[in-house]
């Protein structure tokens, strides 16, 4: 029953390993980039044929939402540098009651695991 279970969740690993490998090809993570502004243009574009009901009056510019979002995304990303820094841990840090600190043998360390 075990074994079952094992094989399957194999199954979904390497079917989600074989689903991300297009990141490894950057000719592909660029056409992605570029279709992802190709596809905000066009929705900051859309903003201009329809009519809004705003509460505030920054609201009514064109393309306060698309400009909104990216420089609240933009402010994630540096507030998570920033957050980095602060919480940041050395890399030993939990090395001294860690079980995976423990010394391998040589003949162990360059192992390779079979694929599944």
């Amino acid at each position: 029953m075990a074994d079952h279970k094992n094989s399957k969740r194999g199954h979904v690993d390497s079917f989600i390993v074989r689903s991300l490998l297009w990141v490894d090809d950057r000719s592909k993570v660029d056409k992605f980039f570029w279709g992802i502004v190709v596809v905000g243009v066009l929705l900051t574009l859309l903003d201009l044929f329809y009519k809004k009901k705003t509460y505030f009056s920054t609201e009514a510019f064109f393309g306060f939402y698309s400009f909104y979002g990216f420089i609240m995304c933009a402010a994630l990303v540096v507030a998570a540098r920033a957050l980095r820094v602060v919480l940041m841990r050395s890399e030993d840090y939990y090395a001294p009651t860690d079980v995976e600190s423990e010394d391998h043998p040589e003949f162990d360390l360059n192992r390779k695991e079979a694929d599944v």
